[in-house]
């Protein structure tokens, strides 16, 4: 088929960076004839791949394009399965929505969902996500994880931690955690985590993971009322990154510690999570649905539940809530 000719292609360039290619040795590495090769190179410039032809040598790729088309994700991604599978559109509703629609038509789990642009992306309790195009990462991601519904909340948790490591390896900014789905830089808001479920009464069948970071926005793309709250990688850094590098850095560490949670549990992904946050120790406010509690955040348990302390000495279970830092 076409696109596997094209995914195996960028698979080859990406294996072998800075060397030259001939149009025999992938023609015949990929099982077509020289002049789909050619045809296939010329599509990627097309779609604004820079590739230097040098007689006798072959093809090398010198840059990729700004957009986050699906073959720059490629170009570079060393993950097994996390992001090998994208379903990419310029500008949607909501990545959650298409997800969720190519779950339950039985897509293989990894599957990734990026749009430039969201008109209608949303956080938790259905709150708006300003999602401008070009700017920041929109995708959701599904996975299909054989654990009961108790625990799916644990996967936004590892989320968390995967995407501040990424953000980390790439940028060297770190972010902290704040419960149970935002990153946070200097107390603004950077990224925001929301997980939505496909279950039977006792079993998850798929969990949809949006993940929104803002990348590349300056002050005045974002709206006057989030100016004081939001902020993003530029403006930590006064440098402009490439958001495809960044999810090739989440999809690596998500496929890391998804793995290790497979393997050993949620015990690790834990640890690393409370290294991370800046929730736990401090006095904080969590408005839940039943009401206010003020208290000091002393941890989370082994199914992601937040434990928090009031001054009374009692301790609370915070099972879904906004929680407010106390200054």
């Amino acid at each position: 088929m076409s696109s596997d000719i094209r995914k195996g292609l960028i698979e080859a360039f990406t294996n072998n960076p800075d060397q030259y290619l001939s149009g025999e040795s992938l023609a015949e590495l990929l099982g077509c004839s020289r002049t789909a090769i050619w045809k296939h190179i010329e599509s990627l410039r097309k779609d604004g791949f820079i590739l230097e032809a040098v007689r006798k040598k072959g093809y090398r790729i010198i840059s990729s394009p700004e957009k986050i088309v699906p073959d720059k994700i490629f170009f570079g991604l060393n993950t097994k399965y996390m992001g090998r599978n994208i379903h990419f559109e310029d500008s949607v509703d909501s990545t959650q929505t298409i997800a969720q629609k190519l779950a339950l038509e039985g897509a293989e789990e990894g599957t990734l969902v990026i749009a430039e642009e969201q008109l209608g992306g949303r956080g938790r309790l259905e709150r708006k996500w300003q999602s401008p195009k070009y700017k920041g990462i929109w995708m959701s991601l599904i996975l299909k994880p054989n654990i009961p519904i108790m625990r799916a909340p644990q996967l936004t948790l590892l989320t968390a931690v995967a995407v501040v490591q990424g953000i980390h390896e790439v940028t060297g900014v770190q972010a902290d955690i704040k419960w149970p789905n935002d990153l946070l830089l200097h107390g603004k808001k950077l990224t925001g985590i929301l997980t939505e479920m496909q279950a039977d009464s006792d079993r998850v069948h798929s969990l949809i993971i949006g993940i929104g970071i803002n990348v590349n926005q300056q002050l005045e793309d974002f709206e006057k009322d989030l100016q004081s709250s939001a902020t993003s990688i530029y403006l930590e850094t006064q440098k402009s990154w490439d958001r495809a590098e960044l999810i090739q850095g989440i999809m690596l560490q998500l496929e890391k510690l998804y793995q290790l949670y497979l393997e050993k549990g949620f015990y690790p992904i834990k640890l690393l999570w409370e290294s991370y946050s800046v929730s736990l120790g401090q006095k904080v406010t969590a408005n839940t649905l039943n009401g206010s509690i003020v208290g000091l955040a002393k941890g989370i348990t082994e199914d992601g539940v937040l434990l928090l302390e009031d001054e009374q000495g009692v301790m609370h279970s915070i099972y879904s809530a906004d929680i407010l830092l106390e200054t």
